[in-house]
């Protein structure tokens, strides 16, 4: 899930109207509501009159900073039209939480409200209707829920699912409406563009651990945090995205599939095989070079003589290269990008790493000035030349970086 600490512009000058109906998870949807105006977007709350059981339209307004409609039969419009009005200015509808009876209005037609008859005369092909369904699990689990869930989304809804968890009725189960950030991080992606539609994309993000026995071991510095945005942005921009992540403590980014692992040889084995069905490989990760030769099995312990062990190490295999050597990756139907995290001379280093791991795109930072931050600075390095990304919120470079390869994948095609 995103950082709602750092949502600012993500929704910069997007109009949204949020929409709830009948549920406990109306508190879920004032926080919502903060998260959307903190990202930039200006919103327009519509409740139904059950929601106005669970959470006052004046909260919703001192939230949003505009006045809530309820009625279809308001006469603030000059024209009496606020179903027409409020939906022709939306970039989206967004209805959350989204009960089991706002639901089957949906997917019967009926709009005896003010919020379900909005959602029908909304011009369908320009304003997208997002759905974030809360109910008990039984509800949800129903034959009709389902059945109207279905309809819905072939009438043109977008159901963004629910979570798993306790609920307010005392039972635990699927049900629970998305929390407030995942529900701002499932929106964000569905309005960004899509470059990368249709394209199965694999990074590999964070450290690996070498063990030296079984409580030691070797690693660094790298947070994953760059990985991880870079996952992100690529599922935004369409993709179908795997993260083979090393030993890092992030929350894995909605709509990404997450592989854990922890030695380089663990990821090697799972990137080597991920990237035989992928068509862009992006190796982020910071690999260890080298390895304990043989890893203790017990604790290795100080005996009072003053000896230090001595450790012989041998070469982790070169997950970039062998990826970016193998068939795929040498026809063209791979696109590889390699990182490189260095000390010092940057582009140099980076034009040698680039040459000699033999991938068409090779992305260079300082990695000191970057580990653990939530920020960082890009040099890109390929055929074109040298690139640099000034420094951002990793973020923010992770779209421009995407936007890049997108750039540079689409050429190729053509």
């Amino acid at each position: 899930m995103m950082n709602t600490n750092d949502v600012a512009g993500e929704l910069q000058g997007r109009h949204i109207v949020l929409g709830l109906s009948g549920g406990a998870a109306c508190f879920k949807a004032a926080e919502f509501c903060r998260l959307l105006a903190k990202a930039g977007a200006t919103v327009q709350v519509v409740m139904t009159e059950a929601a106005c059981q669970f959470i006052t339209p004046v909260a919703m307004q001192s939230l949003s900073g505009r006045a809530v409609y309820v009625s279809q039969w308001d006469a603030r419009p000059g024209n009496n039209m606020a179903h027409i009005n409020l939906s022709r200015e939306a970039d989206a509808v967004v209805v959350a939480p989204a009960s089991a009876d706002f639901i089957a209005q949906l997917a019967q037609g009926r709009a005896g409200e003010l919020l379900p008859l909005l959602c029908l005369a909304r011009p369908v092909e320009r304003v997208p209707l997002l759905l974030a369904p809360a109910m008990n699990r039984e509800m949800w689990a129903h034959p009709a829920t389902q059945r109207n869930l279905r309809q819905a989304m072939l009438d043109g809804a977008q159901v963004l699912g629910v979570a798993y968890g306790d609920q307010a009725c005392g039972e635990t189960g699927d049900g629970r409406m998305l929390e407030a950030g995942e529900l701002l991080e499932e929106l964000v992606a569905f309005l960004a563009p899509k470059p990368l539609l249709g394209e199965r994309v694999v990074v590999t993000a964070g450290p690996t651990f070498e063990a030296i026995d079984p409580v030691r071991g070797i690693t660094n510095l790298s947070s994953g945090k760059m990985g991880f945005a870079i996952a992100r942005a690529a599922r935004e921009a369409g993709a179908e995205v795997t993260l083979v992540a090393g030993p890092v403590h992030l929350p894995t980014p909605r709509g990404v599939r997450r592989i854990d692992v922890d030695s380089a040889r663990n990821m090697h084995a799972v990137a080597v095989d991920k990237a035989l069905a992928a068509s862009i490989f992006i190796a982020t990760a910071a690999v260890a070079d080298w390895r304990p030769a043989q890893a203790a099995e017990h604790k290795i312990k100080k005996d009072g003589s003053g000896e230090v062990p001595q450790l012989a190490f041998v070469e982790n295999p070169d997950i970039l290269a062998e990826v970016a050597h193998s068939p795929r990756a040498q026809s063209g139907e791979l696109y590889c990008v390699g990182f490189a995290a260095e000390s010092e001379n940057l582009e140099a280093n980076a034009q040698a790493k680039r040459a000699r791991k033999g991938v068409p795109l090779l992305v260079a930072n300082i990695g000191p000035a970057t580990f653990g931050r939530d920020d960082n600075a890009l040099l890109l390095v390929d055929d074109e030349g040298v690139t640099e990304l000034p420094r951002a919120s990793k973020r923010a470079l992770a779209r421009q970086l995407v936007a890049e390869i997108a750039r540079r994948v689409s050429g190729a095609e053509t």
